[in-house]
């Protein structure tokens, strides 16, 4: 695997096993913040009005959107608990080689880096209000008894992973969202669309990051 520069200037990775980028190459940076951050976090934050929140990630592969994640939370003062899934979790070095250093906080970079490996299917304490978890396991082998505020499905699309995006690992993944909770994700297709409804959710298309259209957002009723 190795790292390319997206549109925006910011780096990716390819996996060439898998044949996709982790990001999307019309930008990484942007990407991460428009769909997972804005139109995810802060919108649900908006909506509850709340000074904290947990946020489950399906994906957690180079950490940015864990990062965008924190870094927004410790500039608001808004106490984060966040949990990704990753089947395979990467190397400390490639983590560092990333970069994302320049889009957050020296401390949020500094304390993520250094404590990532701890952070393997452990919680771990990034900064007093910023705790981070990779969960070292395979979607549909995660449980959990807590219930999260965000869920963030960053899933390699459908066409690569499909077995990500059927309405059993949907409603795997969406037990764990609390009711009221919000689900984003890059993609909306049909199918997506219908799994999301028969979950009980009320769905909607909000635009997409650059280089798509239309994403989705769900919230559980």
């Amino acid at each position: 695997m190795e790292f390319v520069k997206t549109a925006d200037g910011s780096k990716t990775l390819y996996h060439e096993e898998v044949g996709e980028h982790y990001h999307s190459k019309h930008g990484a940076h942007q990407e991460s913040v428009h769909v997972f951050l804005n139109t995810g976090l802060r919108y649900w934050l908006e909506k509850e009005s709340s000074g904290s929140a947990s946020v489950l990630e399906i994906g957690f592969g180079t950490g940015l959107n864990f990062l965008m994640t924190a870094d927004y939370c410790h500039q608001h003062q808004i106490s984060l608990d966040y949990v990704g899934i990753e089947a395979f979790p990467l190397s400390q070095e490639l983590i560092q080689q990333s970069d994302y250093g320049q889009y957050v906080a020296d401390v949020i970079w500094e304390s993520f880096v250094e404590k990532y490996p701890n952070a393997i299917n452990s919680r771990t304490k990034l900064l007093d209000t910023v705790q981070v978890e990779v969960a070292h396991q395979k979607v549909m082998e995660f449980h959990s008894d807590e219930l999260f505020d965000v869920i963030y499905f960053d899933a390699f699309a459908e066409i690569h992973q499909p077995e990500m995006w059927t309405p059993e690992t949907l409603a795997h993944v969406c037990q764990f969202l609390k009711s009221g909770g919000v689900f984003v994700t890059y993609a909306i297709t049909g199918n997506l669309k219908r799994a999301m409804k028969a979950l009980g959710f009320s769905i909607e298309k909000a635009p997409g990051a650059p280089g798509k259209r239309e994403m989705l957002r769900a919230t559980k009723l």
